[in-house]
């Protein structure tokens, strides 16, 4: 078999226009934009920039469409900044997939969709024989017309026929098309979706206490390697090794500036993580990081107090070392009222 590295991520790629006003106008009134930007959006430039940034030496590949247009120019150009290959994104006639993003000042943001180039990419646009990479991420479900029109299904098969990995992220809908996804499920290895998609694809409230129903289901389904469900309060991951919840990190007030690409930044850390061979306690705790991570944490004001040590145990066969090993476990906990 091919010796494969990497990430390849597909499906959505767009231009976010930024609008900033003062405040909505009421129906064929005027109000002023108080600043215009641009920058990158949708699945593709989000997590695989993400994936560059986290990890440079990683190989990430872009898969998707755009337009021969502006737009399209300014997202090649962000690609090749930040070290992502476009060698397997089409250039068509069809524009550039953009969102105009009007935010008002300390409110809520509106989005008006242009589904564009985006819109029309299908199965034929990957090149399987010449993607060499161990994984490939599509997204989003839900939003992409020729894929949710079979062709998600027919690239994730002919993925793992290739023999790459898949995983899949989807955009939350309030609709009765939750099926398309389910369609899906039985050729994803990675299912990455936060409590919200998890909830409508199965039909179970996604409470907190409801996660692992939720996460069991969703595996019945045909996932086959793990569910990962993030929620605010905290993520999941179910797997053959287990069922796995943390929680999420206390940041000091005011340090999150918005959620704007949250899922995305979780997803690409997620992934890299997979890619690199993690388990689920250190894909979430974060103990392979990289030198921004405890910078990070010190920047917030905390102070390292002990190293961490690690160590893991794999149950013995022998039966006379496993009762020594039972026996010191229950004195353990005898001792330490645990």
């Amino acid at each position: 078999m091919k010796n494969r590295n990497g990430i390849a991520v597909a499906g959505t790629i767009l231009v976010d226009r930024l609008h900033l006003i003062g405040a909505y106008p009421k129906l064929g009134e005027l109000t002023k934009i108080l600043s215009v930007g641009r920058t990158v959006g949708g699945c593709v430039p989000n997590v695989a920039i993400d994936l560059c940034r986290i990890a440079p030496a990683l190989t990430v590949k872009a898969v998707g469409r755009i337009g021969r247009d502006e737009d399209g120019a300014f997202l090649l150009q962000k690609f090749k900044e930040n070290g992502v290959d476009t060698e397997h994104i089409v250039c068509g006639n069809t524009p550039t997939s953009f969102s105009d993003v009007v935010s008002v000042v300390d409110g809520e943001r509106t989005f008006f969709v242009y589904p564009g180039a985006s819109n029309e990419f299908c199965f034929e646009d990957v090149c399987f024989s010449a993607l060499d990479t161990k994984m490939l991420h599509l997204g989003y479900l839900l939003l992409l017309e020729r894929i949710d029109g079979g062709d998600g299904v027919r690239i994730l098969k002919a993925a793992r026929d290739h023999g790459i990995r898949t995983s899949v992220d989807m955009v939350s809908e309030n609709s009765d098309r939750y099926y398309l996804v389910k369609d899906c499920l039985p050729y994803v290895d990675n299912l990455i979706i936060n409590e919200h998609e998890a909830g409508k694809i199965t039909n179970i409230a996604p409470t907190e206490e409801n996660l692992e129903e939720i996460a069991h289901a969703l595996k019945a389904m045909g996932v086959s390697e793990r569910v990962i469900i993030h929620t605010p309060a905290c993520s999941v991951s179910l797997s053959e090794t287990g069922y796995v919840a943390l929680p999420s990190l206390l940041l000091p007030d005011g340090y999150i500036k918005g959620t704007t690409g949250a899922g995305d930044a979780f997803c690409a850390g997620v992934l890299y993580a997979i890619h690199e061979g993690f388990d689920e306690l250190s894909t979430f705790e974060e103990q392979y990081s990289y030198d921004y991570y405890p910078a990070l944490v010190e920047a917030c004001g905390y102070v390292k107090d002990v190293d961490w040590v690690e160590s893991k145990i794999y149950k013995s066969e022998d039966p006379e070392l496993t009762e020594k090993v039972t026996r010191i476990t229950e004195r353990a906990l005898q001792k330490h009222n645990l």
